[in-house]
């Protein structure tokens, strides 16, 4: 069957709007400098290089390697499943951290435990709340001449003793005070025994407590680079009854071993100014203790 003339004629004009449209659409993306698809950015170092020895907190037993099937379903290769113990002794207390970097494919936001857990069949006893995490930032300095291009806010810069050599190196530390999002749940079967977790996550050198708040981060289409990392700290144990709760000790110690972990997490995700001054075309500088 053949078309009439203005079939083809109208086909044409259609075709040629689109083509049109997604050129202008280029056009107007790079003239705005904008960036629509985010270059990968790597770890400075490999998480497993974190000291096993966190302040007062041992690592106990080995780092957990995953199958690939789970690491397809965590959705990265980089990551860090470390146990904790106070004193290195596990009868005194412990703490599960995990972390998680993201960078390249910064398409969606990883588990988080309001939905994993409650799949493993654990019940949630009370709602998430967001709760502060008091730092020891005696030592934290602002990073002079810098500031960060989404925010305007100045950097902040903390002191890492390495654990081999004993030097000291100045880390860029994230913007924000930092936040964690805390949820308990407890074993329909045996109520007393009750897992806490808290997990925030680092952004393009900035820091959220949201799920939500991570991909708002990462994806500031103003950004040429993007990488964010889950940090998830987990705590079990037994509560006196029913109406128990592990939340004020779980906040206690964990805003202890985050003062002394973070800095080291930081050295080891990207400097995010560098990156800026980078994607401005700018030589970076350098920072001293």
């Amino acid at each position: 069957m053949r078309l009439e003339a203005s079939v083809y004629r109208a086909y044409g004009v259609g075709l040629g709007m689109l083509v049109v449209g997604a050129l202008g659409f280029r056009a107007a993306v790079a003239q705005l400098n904008l960036f629509l698809m985010k270059e990968s950015v790597p770890l400075r170092e490999g998480f497993d290089t974190i000291p096993t020895k966190i302040g007062h907190w041992s690592r106990v037993g080995k780092d957990a390697r995953h199958a690939d099937a789970l690491i397809e379903e965590l959705g990265t290769k980089q990551y860090l499943d470390r146990t904790y113990a106070l004193d290195g002794d596990p009868k005194r207390g412990v703490i599960m951290l995990h972390i998680a970097y993201y960078t390249g494919t910064i398409d969606a936001v990883p588990h988080i435990p309001e939905r994993c857990w409650a799949v493993h069949g654990l019940e949630m006893t009370r709602e998430a709340t967001t709760s502060a995490v008091q730092l020891n930032m005696t030592d934290w300095q602002a990073l002079e001449g810098s500031a960060n291009l989404a925010t305007g806010l100045p950097y902040r810069t903390a002191i890492v003793r390495d654990p081999f050599t004993a030097e000291l190196e100045r880390v860029t530390m994230p913007l924000e005070d930092l936040a964690m999002r805390v949820l308990e749940f407890q074993d329909p079967a045996n109520p007393r025994i009750r897992q806490v977790g808290g997990y925030f996550f680092l952004a393009n050198g900035r820091t959220t407590a949201s799920a939500l708040g991570v991909r708002g981060i990462a994806f500031d289409l103003t950004n040429r680079y993007a990488y964010y990392c889950k940090i998830q700290l987990t705590m079990s144990g037994v509560v006196d009854g029913a109406d128990g709760t592990m939340v004020p000790k779980f906040e206690e110690e964990t805003s202890a071993f985050l003062g002394d972990l973070l800095p080291h997490v930081m050295k080891r995700l990207p400097d995010w100014p560098v990156w800026e001054q980078k994607s401005l075309g700018q030589p970076s500088s350098t920072q001293t203790p």
